[in-house]
């Protein structure tokens, strides 16, 4: 350890002096933490600004000219970065030529450093005089290559002109471009990444500020006001419908999902305020429908739908998604030839699937789903999110028992005693051995809507665990509810392990219904409402109230990307009326109305992060002894201890970074951005929890240390472990949906169950057009694309001006992560750790933070990209 904390810390002191000799020897030293396309040499550098950038930086050249009394003036040498879309139709190759054109008319781009001084007689910020950049036909805007570009241009500025901090950015070609970076002199650098309008859609320039941060108050004199400018052109002013070219967050309800002009079974009701609460989305300001002036016209039923012009995916990112979406239909046509998909039920023997394979899952068969399968998916399956400790027994709802009946549940002790290796129920949960995963309250209040719908029928499930010495889960009970209706009574039926071939298919089919339960809590409040639709409010705010040069900002923004565009994609086709998620679990048209339950009933931020998460459904204790703060009482629980190893990498490097800004609470407190943002995420974003007593305060580095951990965790670890083993776990015998309800011996078709209950249990299972189609949306949404940024990548850290402890700080962030790379794959040969390496047991891969393209079951990027 101490050998490789001194190889760390030299590694360290060699990245931070190593800048002159990058420009020199083209030498880079995060190749590892950058994406592949910033890993080439900059073939620029040295001609570039060899002439001063390695004897001098700004501040040194500038006090130079002060003394040469000759000349009042300096030129300045920088580097300019673009990249520019490819030519889609005739009207973008009309473009290219009046972009050619224009080029020779003396237009193009003009740029103009800002000092960051102000000048003393008229106290308005110093600027440099105006450069032109003319990207010629052969290599500009106009070419159609979308690969970076690099120009260099001259500034004048005067002798006494100070620091630039910003600059000043006018479009005046026919298109749009994508600035990518602008290097002056190679020491002051602005990290753009943003798409430049034309003069004649945007009259305004672009301002981009330096990479250096600074806190409000921190400000220099010269950049003040264009902070405060850049985000008030942010925030807009509430009205109109928003271009496909704005900038512009702002918030409304989801009133977008349905289409009443089409009739009244397509409408549905909006996503936001008292009786359906959820999070806030980013505003459109799209015109209403004619049927329901609440509701806005559906994404996707006129042009596309409105995100900022910099949330949109990258071009390269488009044609990944594109080229999945054609591989998925020919998927769907490949799994539809599978004629023997349910034809191979084995009888009760345990057959797992080679999860990690990515051939088509129908092809692997189907088998029944083994106990030891069904419990080891709580642990280490796509959803670990919901087993909880049992503390009281029998189990009681919270719901009215004037419309759902008794509290209590039909658990007995006699259900399960013979399961429990000899101890009573009370000695069981007095030595934590007693789990369960309940699914009661969020269910049964739709139960009746549900299966009132052709060919879907759930039950309000409850299930327990028993925690053996092998450190294994066992299913010991299942309880299956179903409300009152109109023509019958409420009902509870408990099963148990079976004891011969009629018990063990109900088992089957009880288990199965527990997967359909699992399934929709897994896709609608696991994912869609705890991950994608909770951290766009953030978003949000973090736009609008923190200046890209907050220190704040500049932490959370690798944090932050495509999830805009990914929410919004959702809403065009997946959460939409008739979309993905309607067609493929069990609520169906009512699928939302499971998320804003849980959103209203059951979520809460202070409980979001991982130890609280855990602690709050006492899977852990707090113990100041271990590692990272609690133990774990149930051990082997791999999402729980590869997730803990990324909250502690997390928590480190954001203590260091916050301690750093922040070194005391008053600057916390009198941080007027940081606390608006804040404030505007939960009296806003969060509207209909704006009251909720249980929100963190923002007072001191510690708060905000716990705020911002508990956010990037939620957008790198959480997100990858629910989202990217979708497709390689993807099993029949999980379904996502069922058809029938147990059989009943009244039932008419209970003595065709006991002539064949195989071809009963196969008959309730989605049909295998669904099964395939459903297995050709995942293998879209499963996968990275080529662009991915994972998590200890950053590509802006050549370019950092933090200083060399910040610098130090993601260095140690990225070598932690490596760390916890190893730390898995070893884990996963421990053959000690029953539930990810045992005969027939895969490992589990879906926090390992690296990956390939594809779907792969595995990798961590830093932000919600699918």
């Amino acid at each position: 350890m101490a050998a490789c904390n001194i190889l760390l810390a030299s590694s360290t002191r060699f990245l931070l002096n190593v800048k002159p000799f990058q420009r020199r020897k083209k030498l880079f030293t995060f190749n590892s933490i950058l994406p592949n396309y910033t890993r080439k040499p900059l073939e620029y550098s040295s001609k570039a600004i060899l002439g001063h950038a390695e004897t001098c930086s700004v501040e040194e050249k500038l006090a130079k000219t002060e003394k040469d009394e000759p000349s009042r003036t300096i030129s300045l040498s920088a580097i300019v970065t673009v990249k520019c879309a490819n030519p889609t139709d005739l009207k973008d190759v009309i473009f290219q030529l009046m972009n050619a054109s224009s080029a020779t008319n003396g237009r193009g781009v003009v740029l103009q450093l800002v000092s960051s001084e102000l000048d003393p007689h008229t106290r308005e910020p110093k600027l440099s005089r105006e450069a032109v950049l003319n990207m010629s036909y052969s290599n500009g805007p106009s070419s159609g290559s979308s690969d970076p570009q690099t120009f260099r241009v001259q500034f004048t500025v005067d002798h006494n002109f100070g620091v630039p901090g910003a600059i000043m950015v006018y479009n005046k070609y026919e298109k749009e471009f994508f600035l990518v970076s602008i290097s002056v002199e190679g020491f002051v650098n602005f990290d753009c990444k943003s798409w430049i309008q034309p003069q004649k859609v945007n009259s305004r320039p672009r301002v981009f500020f330096s990479n250096k941060a600074y806190l409000p108050f921190q400000t220099p004199a010269g950049l003040k006001k264009l902070r405060e400018r850049e985000l008030q052109e942010l925030r807009g002013d509430g009205t109109g419908t928003r271009l496909a070219s704005d900038r512009i967050y702002d918030y409304d309800v989801y009133n977008d999902l349905g289409d009443p002009d089409k009739g009244i079974e397509h409408a549905r009701p909006a996503l936001g305020g008292q009786q359906n609460p959820h999070p806030r989305r980013c505003r459109t300001g799209r015109p209403p429908t004619i049927a329901d002036a609440n509701a806005e016209i559906p994404a996707g039923c006129s042009k596309p739908v409105y995100v900022p012009r910099d949330e949109e995916f990258e071009e390269s990112k488009s044609r990944y998604v594109s080229t999945g979406k054609l591989k998925a239909v020919f998927g769907y046509l490949m799994f539809s030839l599978v004629p023997n998909l349910y034809s191979d039920v084995t009888n009760l023997k345990i057959k797992l699937p080679h999860y990690q394979n990515n051939s088509p899952p129908g092809a692997k068969g189907f088998s029944d789903l083994g106990d030891d399968e069904f419990a080891l998916r709580v642990l280490a399956g796509i959803n670990p999110l919901n087993i909880e400790r049992l503390t009281n027994f029998p189990p009681r709802s919270k719901l009215d028992p004037s419309i759902y009946g008794p509290l209590e549940s039909a658990l007995k002790e006699e259900h399960i005693i013979s399961h429990l290796d000899g101890m009573s129920v009370q000695q069981a949960m007095d030595k934590k051995k007693l789990f369960i995963l309940d699914y009661h309250d969020l269910y049964l209040p739709i139960l009746n809507q549900i299966n009132a719908l052709d060919d879907r029928k759930s039950y309000a499930t409850r299930t327990l665990f028993f925690l053996t010495s092998a450190g294994t889960l066992k299913p010991v009970a299942i309880e299956l509810s179903l409300p009152k209706g109109e023509l019958t009574v409420s009902s509870k039926q408990v099963l148990t392990p079976p004891i011969d071939d009629t018990s063990n298919w109900l088992w089957q089919l009880a288990k199965a219904h527990v997967c359909t339960n699992d399934s929709g809590v897994h896709q609608l409040v696991n994912h869609w409402l705890r991950v994608h639709a909770c951290m766009e409010p953030v978003i949000i705010a973090a736009h609008r109230q923190l200046s890209i040069m907050h220190p704040i900002f500049k932490l959370l923004k690798p944090h932050l990307r495509y999830t805009l565009r990914v929410n919004t994609t959702a809403r065009e086709t997946l959460i939409n009326a008739g979309g993905t998620i309607e067609s493929f679990y069990a609520p169906g048209q009512y699928c939302m109305q499971l998320a804003c339950s849980a959103y209203r009933d059951f979520w809460r931020f202070d409980q979001e992060g991982l130890p609280a998460d855990l602690i709050r459904r006492g899977i852990a204790v707090p113990d100041p002894k271990d590692e990272h703060g609690l133990r774990l009482l149930i051990e082997d629980y791999p999402y729980a201890n590869d997730g803990l190893l990324y909250w502690s990498a997390i928590d480190k490097l954001v203590k260091t970074y916050v301690n750093h800004y922040y070194p005391n609470a008053v600057l916390i407190q009198d941080d007027k951005e940081l606390q608006a943002w804040y404030r505007e995420v939960i009296n806003v974003g969060h509207a209909d929890h704006r009251f909720a007593t249980w929100w963190p305060n923002l007072e001191t580095p510690d708060d905000l240390i716990k705020i911002l951990t508990t956010l990037i965790w939620i957008a790198s670890g959480e997100h990858a472990a629910l989202n990217f083993g979708q497709y390689g776990r993807f099993d029949p015998s999980h379904p996502n949906l069922m058809r029938k309800l147990l059989p009943q011996e009244n039932d008419p078709e209970y003595a065709s169950f006991l002539e064949n209950p195989k071809e009963y249990f196969l008959s309730s299972l989605p049909s295998l057009d669904n099964s395939a189609k459903f297995a050709s949306v995942l293998s879209v949404i499963s996968a990275h694309s080529s662009d991915e940024e994972y998590i200890g990548q950053r590509d802006d850290l050549l370019s950092w001006s933090g200083g060399p402890e910040i610098l130090e700080a993601f260095y140690r962030f990225f070598v932690d992560i490596k760390m916890i790379e190893r730390e898995i794959e070893e884990r996963n040969s421990d053959s000690n750790l029953r539930n990810r390496c045992a005969v027939g047991i895969p490992p589990y891969e879906l926090l390992i933070p690296s990956s390939g393209n594809g779907a792969t079951s595995r990798g961590v990027p830093n932000s919600i990209t699918v």
